[in-house]
């Protein structure tokens, strides 16, 4: 392998296994912190929102207005944005709710009375089946932005990561309700992360080749639409969902901030 690809794959590859950092929580932890998730989660959103705003779609519409003209590239910029978020969006519809990797899931729930059953079975492995396809742009998205930019790519890892973590307490719950198994539930967990590398070794393989200046234009808009709708729709509700809103608040501005002072420093 190339040497420049393997920093975006191995940021790609920490951001994406964050789901056993989740997982190990679910386990060691005797009660849930609301106030550190909430934050976190909060703090990632705000990573997000701040770096497509700020970083991503400027710089695509820089690149492609470069290339088709000021009025066309803003026009494409903004197209194919809105096509980033239509695709998350239509994945997240797809989802069953009771299913959703962004469904609040406790620790406390670990320690509940509940019959080892199939449903739970079903629900933990379909929540790992769907963090997989959940991950597999998240990770198209950390590797591009890695290899033009090292900064920014990760910080974008650095974001997925935590919000990670609750998808990891999310897979391992029912799996270890289900089976008592925590080895199990952890390693399920593990492998649910995994999807994120397989999507930088795909984009490596498909796009790389064809990657021009217009393409990572277009690639530089689809990931900011990706991102500005996992912290609105997943991120910020599930914040809020842990009790904690004005937290969850305190965690978007203190991101963005720590995201702005890191562009302006390095």
């Amino acid at each position: 392998m190339e040497k420049s690809i393997l920093l975006p794959l191995l940021l790609t590859l920490l951001a994406g296994l964050a789901t056993s950092i989740g997982s190990l929580i679910a386990f060691f932890a005797k009660k849930t912190n609301r106030k550190f998730l909430s934050f976190s989660l909060g703090f990632s959103a705000g990573v997000m929102i701040y770096i497509s705003f700020v970083e991503l779609f400027p710089q695509a519409k820089l690149i492609l207005s470069n290339s088709f003209g000021e009025k066309l590239g803003f026009g494409l910029t903004s197209l194919w944005f809105f096509i980033g978020i239509f695709f998350i969006g239509i994945i997240d519809r797809l989802v069953p709710s009771a299913e959703n990797p962004h469904q609040i899931r406790s620790v406390e729930n670990l320690n509940s009375k509940s019959t080892k059953d199939n449903k739970l079975m079903r629900v933990g492995i379909i929540t790992a089946l769907v963090i997989g396809i959940h991950n597999f742009p998240e990770g198209i998205a950390t590797f591009i932005s890695t290899m033009d930019n090292p900064t920014l790519g990760f910080a974008i890892a650095f974001a997925i990561a935590i919000h990670n973590i609750p998808e990891g307490i999310a897979v391992s719950i029912p799996i270890y309700q289900a089976t008592g198994s925590k080895k199990k539930a952890f390693w399920l967990s593990f492998f649910s992360g995994l999807a994120e590398p397989i999507g930088a070794i795909l984009a490596y393989l498909v796009l790389m080749p064809f990657l021009s200046q217009q393409l990572l234009g277009y690639v530089f808009a689809f990931v900011g639409g990706i991102m500005v709708f996992i912290s609105l729709d997943e991120l910020l509700p599930a914040a809020r969902e842990y009790g904690e809103s004005h937290i969850s608040i305190y965690g978007l501005v203190i991101g963005m901030i720590v995201m702005a002072t890191s562009l302006i420093v390095l």
